[in-house]
């Protein structure tokens, strides 16, 4: 039987929202099946098995959040203007694709879970510059000396936990969904200041 692009994208599309829903260990082919309105027997035709079609949404996922990044790092700005945009978008990119910062981080812990093999998406975020930009940044003064690791963890703590711990937040304020959303938003402002005041000190002397 010859393979049809339509049936194969549906599967996969029913496939990561199941996945993004339930994780790997929490669903079955049979659920991803029904989602896509077809037997399991077709799904396995076209992706040889579950762990198949997992490995196909997870690295997906994965290139959509670092491609999110190369767009941003290869504009024509300023690095302290690219900070600011990179969050901005980082939130807006979130706010679309909520459940991916978990889907992630569990998947990767699981002890047989998935690695990131896009060694290839690394170098393009490379080749935007944005790593040579921050150390002549620093180099000059106009940048805190602070470690590549350091800032990862900085930005992506500040814009990935409010999303992450949305239902943690909700349950203890109170609030909707809606409601949050509109926090997010002016969230998105104090952290985007701090950030950026805090890599690109006015004092120049201030380093870490």
């Amino acid at each position: 039987m010859k393979k049809d692009t339509s049936t194969e994208e549906k599967i996969k599309e029913a496939a990561k929202t199941v996945f993004l829903a339930k994780g790997f260990e929490g669903c079955t082919s049979r659920e991803i099946a029904n989602a896509a309105g077809m037997n399991v027997a077709l799904v396995n035709y076209y992706f040889r098995s579950k762990s198949q079609l997992f490995k196909l949404i997870f690295q997906s996922a994965v290139e959509d959040f670092m491609l999110s990044m190369v767009h941003v790092f290869k504009t024509e700005q300023t690095l302290e203007d690219k900070m600011r945009y990179f969050i901005e978008k980082e939130y807006e990119f979130l706010a679309k694709h909520q459940e991916l910062p978990n889907f992630i981080i569990n998947e990767m812990n699981r002890e047989d879970g998935c690695s990131i093999e896009h060694n290839h998406l690394f170098q393009q975020v490379a080749e935007t510059g944005i790593f040579n930009d921050c150390i002549n940044e620093q180099a000059a003064g106009r940048m805190r000396e602070i470690s590549l690791l350091s800032m990862i963890l900085l930005i992506m703590s500040n814009c990935h936990y409010p999303t992450m711990s949305r239902k943690l937040m909700q349950s203890i304020h109170q609030i909707s969904e809606e409601e949050y959303a509109a926090q997010l938003a002016s969230h998105r402002n104090h952290v985007t200041e701090m950030i950026v005041a805090y890599l690109f000190p006015k004092n120049s002397n201030n380093t870490l």
